[in-house]
C-alpha cells in the first residue's frame, strides 16, 4: 500500500513539472518576449503615459472648476481707532472701535476658461509629437527585445551542441584510451601514449562540466530576455543549424529611412526642437483668459452656521485677465535664438543619424557576409580535420605516429568543432542585427 501510494505521489509529481516545462520555437520566444519582456512592460507604459500626458495638456484649456471654504476664528479681534467727533466726541481724539465678527465662513466656487494662448495650441501639438515619439521608442525596445531574445535562443543552443560535442569527442577518446591502456599492458605501447591520452581525457572532463554549467547559464539569460523566472524549466524545440541559416535576402535589400526607427526618433526631435522655437515665439503673444465667481459669507460670534435662522450673504464676480507682453530686454529673443540654434542642431543629427544608419546596414551586412564564410570555411575544416584525426588513430594504433601526434590532432578538431559553433552563432547574431536595422518585423529562416 505504502510502496502504491509513492508511486502515485512520483506520478503526480512528474506530472506537475511536466505541466511546467515552456517549449519555445524562436518565433514563439519573440512573440512571448513582446508581451512578457520586462522591459518591453515598462515601454508600453511610457505610452500610456504619453496618452495620459496628452490629454492633460487638452485639459488645461478646457472649463476649470474649483471651490474653496474657509473658515476663520479671531481669537483676539483686532481693534481699529477712529475719530471722536464721529461720534460727537472731542476734536482730535480717538475711540476704540471693533469691527466684524469673530468668526466667519466664505464658500466660493469658481469656473474659468482659457481664451487665447499660443503657448496652449503649442502644447497641444508637443503632447502629440511626445506621442509619436513614445511609439516609437517602444518599436525600437521591440526590435531590441526581438534580437535579444535570438541571440540568447542561440545561446541556449550553442551551448547545447558544445556539451554534445564534447560528450562524442569523450566517448571515442575512452575507447582510444581503454585501447591504449590494453596494449600497453602487453608490451606494445609505452607509458607516455597511455598519459598524453589521459591529459586530453582530463581536460575534456573540465571543458564538458564548464559547458553543463554555460547550458544552465543560458537558458537563465534566455528566460530572463524572455520575461519569466530565471529557474523556471524552458524546452528549445529549434536545432542550431536551423536557427543558423543565411539571411541571404537581406544582403540585396536596401534601407528605408523612413521605416528605420532611429530615423523616425531623430525626426521626432527635429519636431520637439520646431515645437519648442513655436513655444517661443508664441510668448510674444498676449493672452486672455475669463472667469466667474459665486459665493456666499456669513460672521458669527458664535459658532452656529449651519443655524438655518440665521442668514448667509451671497457674492459674486465676474471678469477677465488680459497679459500683454510689452518689453523684456531681449530676454525673449535670446531664447528664440536658442530654441533656433538647437532646430538647426536636430536638423544636422538626423543628417547624421541618415548616415550612421546606412553604415550600420554596410557594417552589418559585411559582418553578415563573413560569417557565411567562416561557416562554409568551418564546414570545409571539420571535414579536414576528422579525417587527419581518423588517419592518426589509425597510424597510432598500428605504431606509425606517437600519442603526441595523436593528441595533437584531437586539439585540432576539438578547435575546429568549437569554430564551426561559433561561426554558426555568428550567422545568427549578424542576421539578427540586419533584421533590427531593416525594421524585420517578424522573425524569418530566409
Amino acid at each position: 500500500m505504502i510502496q502504491r501510494l509513492s508511486i502515485a505521489i512520483l506520478l503526480l509529481v512528474s506530472v506537475a513539472t511536466i505541466a511546467q516545462t515552456r517549449s519555445f520555437t524562436v518565433e514563439e520566444a519573440v512573440t512571448f518576449a513582446l508581451d512578457s519582456n520586462y522591459t518591453a512592460i515598462n515601454s508600453r507604459r511610457d505610452i500610456a503615459k504619453a496618452i495620459k500626458k496628452k490629454w492633460e495638456t487638452t485639459a488645461s484649456g478646457l472649463p476649470q472648476v474649483s471651490a474653496s471654504l474657509d473658515y476663520n476664528y479671531q481669537i483676539k479681534q483686532p481693534t481699529q481707532l477712529i475719530p471722536a467727533e464721529f461720534t460727537g466726541g472731542e476734536p482730535g481724539t480717538f475711540i476704540p472701535v471693533v469691527f466684524g465678527t469673530q468668526q466667519n465662513a466664505t464658500a466660493t466656487a469658481t469656473l474659468s476658461q482659457l481664451i487665447f494662448d499660443g503657448s496652449y495650441l503649442v502644447g497641444l501639438q508637443a503632447a502629440k509629437t511626445f506621442l509619436e515619439f513614445s511609439k516609437n521608442a517602444n518599436e525600437k525596445t521591440q526590435l531590441e527585445v526581438r534580437k535579444g531574445v535570438i541571440n540568447a535562443y542561440g545561446g541556449v543552443l550553442l551551448a547545447e551542441e558544445s556539451v554534445a560535442i564534447l560528450d562524442k569527442n569523450i566517448a571515442t577518446l575512452e575507447d582510444n584510451l581503454r585501447e591504449t591502456r590494453i596494449i600497453f599492458k602487453n608490451g606494445f605501447a609505452e607509458e607516455e601514449d597511455v598519459e598524453q591520452l589521459q591529459i586530453t581525457f582530463l581536460s575534456l572532463q573540465n571543458q564538458r562540466a564548464n559547458a553543463k554549467r554555460m547550458v544552465t547559464i543560458a537558458k537563465q539569460m534566455f528566460n530572463l530576455a524572455i520575461g519569466i523566472d530565471v529557474n523556471e524549466e524552458t524546452v528549445l524545440t529549434q536545432t542550431l543549424e536551423g536557427l543558423a541559416l543565411p539571411a541571404l535576402g537581406l544582403l540585396n535589400d536596401t534601407v528605408n529611412l523612413e521605416q528605420n526607427v532611429d530615423y523616425k526618433i531623430a525626426n521626432n526631435l527635429n519636431e520637439q526642437r520646431e515645437l519648442e522655437l513655436k513655444l517661443e515665439k508664441s510668448k510674444a503673444l498676449p493672452t486672455l483668459g475669463a472667469f466667474i465667481n459665486v459665493g456666499t459669507f456669513a460672521g458669527r460670534n458664535e459658532f452656529n452656521f449651519f443655524d438655518s435662522d440665521e442668514k448667509w450673504f451671497p457674492q459674486s464676480i465676474t471678469g477677465f485677465q488680459l497679459n500683454i507682453p510689452i518689453f523684456s530686454s531681449g530676454m525673449r529673443n535670446a531664447r528664440t535664438a536658442q530654441a533656433a540654434i538647437a532646430l538647426d542642431q536636430a536638423k544636422t543629427q538626423k543628417e547624421e543619424t541618415a548616415q550612421q544608419i546606412k553604415l550600420a546596414y554596410a557594417s552589418a551586412k559585411s559582418d553578415h557576409e563573413l560569417a557565411i564564410d567562416n561557416y562554409n570555411t568551418s564546414l570545409k575544416n571539420i571535414t579536414l580535420a576528422e579525417r587527419i584525426e581518423n588517419k592518426n588513430q589509425v597510424k597510432f594504433r598500428e605504431g606509425l605516429s606517437t600519442s603526441f601526434d595523436l593528441r595533437q590532432a584531437q586539439t585540432q578538431l576539438y578547435q575546429v568543432q568549437q569554430e564551426l559553433l561559433q561561426a554558426m552563432l555568428q550567422i545568427i547574431t549578424t542576421k539578427a542585427d540586419l533584421e533590427t536595422i531593416l525594421n524585420v518585423p517578424n522573425y524569418t529562416n530566409n
